[in-house]
């Protein structure tokens, strides 16, 4: 009868550890679909304040609960959309958060860069075109105005200015429309800029295990 019994709970085990599974496998998709539909209603600043590196990781985090009011760069305008969206309710910026300008964009004052390229990692969406020992100059329609490049420029020739594109500035319900747009282009932009800035790490590393194999090559003949 123990023997029974013991086989029995094993048979248990494993037709709970099959629903389960199956469980996760039907929800997963449900949970992809309503971290693409925050992302969707994110501006894709990708400007970390929200304490996620990018907007993609923040939806996933509302997604799992957390507070849908740390975005300032989407303000009060976001905070309300996600609201709708998961039904939950209409808060202020936190306050722990600065309110940003969502119509800003970096501009570098040519006369005072030295060329460092030191700007040119942080930003997200790789607005600003330059090289090593050259003037550097942001492209304003790219630029997201996440402010990642301030604090990376050495001489601080970099501020923040209202952006010269018209665009940013019209009218619902015109504005909607536009800011999906500029959202998917700069969220398209993004994820070219991390691709890119792994396939470099990748490379990075396997010149080092290359120089690493040739010293041990020379050191035993």
């Amino acid at each position: 009868m123990a023997l029974t019994g013991v086989a029995l709970l094993g048979v248990l085990t494993l037709i709970l550890g099959g629903v389960l599974e199956w469980s996760a496998q039907r929800l997963r998709p449900n949970h992809r679909r309503l971290v693409d539909a925050i992302d969707q209603l994110l501006p894709q600043t990708q400007c970390e304040r929200c304490g996620y590196p990018g907007c993609r990781p923040y939806a996933e985090a509302i997604a799992g609960g957390v507070a849908i009011n740390r975005c300032p760069p989407g303000g009060n305008g976001t905070i309300q959309v996600l609201a709708a969206l998961l039904d939950r309710p209409a808060v202020t910026l936190d306050p722990e958060l600065q309110p940003m300008d969502p119509t800003a964009v970096a501009l570098i004052d040519e006369s005072r860069c030295i060329g460092c390229a030191l700007c040119l990692p942080p930003c997200p969406v790789d607005a600003i075109v330059g090289a090593a020992g050259h003037m550097h100059t942001v492209i304003a329609r790219q630029c997201t105005g996440c402010e990642l490049c301030l604090p990376a420029c050495p001489v601080d020739c970099i501020t923040m200015v209202g952006s010269p594109d018209p665009s940013r500035d019209v009218h619902p319900p015109l504005h909607v429309k536009v800011d999906l747009a500029r959202a998917a282009e700069s969220r398209r932009r993004f994820e070219m800029h991390t691709q890119r800035i792994a396939a470099d790490a990748r490379a990075a590393e396997a010149r080092r295990r290359q120089r690493r194999a040739a010293r041990e090559r020379g050191d035993n003949p």
